[in-house]
Parts: structure tokens; sequence; C-alpha cells
């Protein structure tokens, strides 16, 4: 018979590991989103390819990233139920789920990007993928606000951009099957995944513009949110960002499906409408975007201690930056270009930072908190 005796070492490591995974919270999924949306931006410069060489790495890592907070996640639920279930009362906790959908979109566009042309994986497996989330994103699209209707209390003195978050995830997805649309070699499927593209665009958008409004009135009256939340500034951008892309990805993508189906004379009125839409949400994204760099200079002042809700500045950038990549490319208007540009070159700068405090905080485990369980928890 053999006796096994824990090392104080030993016990230390699995004490502080049990309390990773029980503190341990959806939010965690912003860094997969923001490391995704960087992969993304670099796969927008082919004429670089150092920058496609990196933005492939980074798909990568991504991937690995999401897998291993999926299973931490995953770990939670299995060690600490009670625990995970809290989540479903807390106001602010809660709103997080929707980074779960919006993470798994950035690995799924990467594969079409990165994976898909080298035929290392065939689009109609990535098709799944799609479908699953699109399932998952309906879901928290729902769930969340019904909880925020029935068993959670809210204030308008304490809402923030965080409501943006459970709500937003439908129109990744939506963008995520138009850029999966050229790649599936079967007509019907390209029209199912174009129609179910749009309807998570009508899903998301309208909510979420109704949202803005909200928080505009929000700030008029209550003024700025504590600088604990001043990352939650660059979450309206988010919405602006991803409606515009998955607009101008249907402009582009959805003409050759609706031709082959029969409804080429509804092609370029729909392709038109969706091309005018997303310049319109670009703009109204410009105006938030001033708000949020105008809102951070103010917050530096006071100083920013460092969180996981920094990821809020990658993703949001990010995805206006593809955006504008996309006008840019469109359009040749040279300012247009620059702009562009600069805010890859500025999402860079920032993922590096934000990643490298994330990877310190992660290793001394100062990250990890629930708030869900209370203080002393």
């Amino acid at each position: 018979m053999s006796i096994h005796i824990a090392l104080p070492h030993q016990t230390r490591t699995h004490g502080r590991t049990a309390r990773n995974i029980r503190h341990f919270t959806p939010n965690w999924f912003a860094a997969s989103m923001g490391t995704g949306a960087m992969s993304l931006v670099l796969g927008q410069f082919p004429s670089l390819p150092v920058a496609s060489m990196l933005g492939e790495g980074l798909f990568v890592l991504n991937g690995l990233l999401f897998f291993c907070l999926t299973l931490a996640y995953a770990a939670k639920w299995v060690c600490f139920p009670r625990d995970a279930l809290r989540l479903f009362d807390h106001p602010v906790a809660s709103m997080f789920l929707g980074c779960i959908p919006m993470a798994f979109a950035t690995v799924i566009n990467g594969a079409v990007l990165y994976l898909v042309p080298k035929g290392l994986i065939a689009a109609e497996v990535v098709a799944r993928f799609w479908w699953s989330d699109v399932l998952l994103a309906l879901g928290i699209g729902l769930m969340v606000p019904f909880m925020m209707f029935t068993r959670q209390e809210h204030a308008i003195e304490r809402m923030s951009a965080v409501w943006l978050l459970p709500v937003v995830a439908a129109e990744v997805v939506a963008a995520s099957g138009a850029l999966l649309l050229p790649h599936l070699s079967s007509g019907s499927e390209q029209l199912s995944v174009l129609l179910a593209s749009y309807v998570l665009w009508s899903c998301s958008v309208p909510l979420a513009l109704g949202i803005l409004v909200i928080l505009f009135l929000r700030l008029v009256l209550h003024k700025l949110p504590p600088v604990s939340m001043a990352a939650t500034s660059w979450l309206a951008l988010g919405p602006l960002g991803t409606g515009a892309l998955a607009l101008i990805l249907f402009s582009a993508n959805g003409t050759p499906v609706l031709e082959a189906a029969g409804l080429g004379p509804l092609a370029p009125a729909m392709a038109g409408a969706s091309l005018m839409g997303a310049f319109l949400l670009w703009g109204y994204g410009i105006w938030w975007f001033c708000v949020a760099v105008l809102v951070t200079i103010r917050h530096l002042r006071e100083g920013l201690s460092f969180d996981l809700s920094w990821w809020g500045y990658t993703f949001p950038l990010g995805v206006f930056t593809l955006a504008t990549l996309k006008l840019a490319g469109l359009f040749p208007v040279r300012g247009l270009e620059i702009f562009a540009d600069g805010l890859a070159v500025a999402l860079a700068a920032i993922w590096l930072v934000v990643a490298g405090k994330t990877i310190h905080g992660a290793w001394s485990g100062k990250l990890f908190h629930d708030p869900s369980l209370g203080e002393g928890a």
C-alpha cells in the first residue's frame, strides 16, 4: 500500500487552481475576442507578408486560448455549479455571457480567412460550427435580457454599455455568416446562411441602437461612469462597427447568392441598401469613437488600474477598424485609407499592452474574481 503525502507547495498550487476556477467568469472570453479581432485585422494586409504571418499566428493562439477558456468555464460548472448559477442574478457579470459566442465567431472567422483557402479545413465543416454559434448567440441574446426583465435589479444611473454585450453577439455571428458565403459550394446552403445572417443582424442592431439611446440619456443625467468602468465607453463601437461590417459583407458576398437562387432582380437593390446602411452606421460610429477618446483622456488624468475590462478597448476598436478597412477598399478616398491604417496601428499597440498586462495578472491570479460571489469569497 502506498501513501501519498501532499507537499505544502502542491497544496498551495491545487488550492490556487481551485480558487481561480471558482472565480472564472465569462469576461475572460473578451481576451479571445480582442486577440481574434487583432488577427483578422492583420489578415487584411495581403501585400504585407509579415502582417499576414503574424495574423495567422495570432489565429492559432486565439484558437488555443478559446479552447482553454472553454475548458476553464466548463470546469467551473462541473466543480462549482452553485457558484456558476449565481452569475445569472448579477446585473453586470451576466452581461459578459455574450462574449462567449463573439469569441467563438472570431475563431470561425480566422478559420475562414486562414485555413479554408489553403484547404486545411472544409468550409462545410466550418459552417457546422457557425450554425452552433448561431444557436448560442440567439440563446444568450434572449436569455440574458429576459433575466434582466425578471430576476435582476437595474437602475438607469448604474447602467453602462455592457448592456450591449449579450445583444451584439447575434450581429457578430451574422458578419461571420456573410464572410463564409463565398466558400460554400451548395447554393441552397449559401441562401440559408445569407437569410439567417440577415435575421441575426435584425435581432441585434436595432436593439443595440435602442440601448445606445438609453446610454446617451444615462450619460446626460448621471454623467460618466466610474473610472473602473472607463473601458466600457468603447463598447458602443462594437454594434456600429460590426453592424457596418456585416452589411458590407452582405453587399459584396450576398449578390452572387441571390442571383444563383433566381433572385437576381433583388440583388442590386439589396446590395446598394446594405452598402448605404453600412456607411451610415460607420459614420454614427465616428461620433461614438470621438466620445470614447475624450472619455478615455479624462479618465487617464484620474489614473486607470488594470483589469479585464481593458479588453473593451480592443474588440470594439477591432471591428470598427475592419469596417473602415473594407470601406477604404471600396471608396478611393486617401483620407479614409490613412484613417484605417492609423486605427490598425493603434489597435496593435493597445493589444500588446493589454495582452502583456493580462498575462501578468493571470499568472499572479489577481484577475480571477467573480463579483457574483460577493467580497471575501
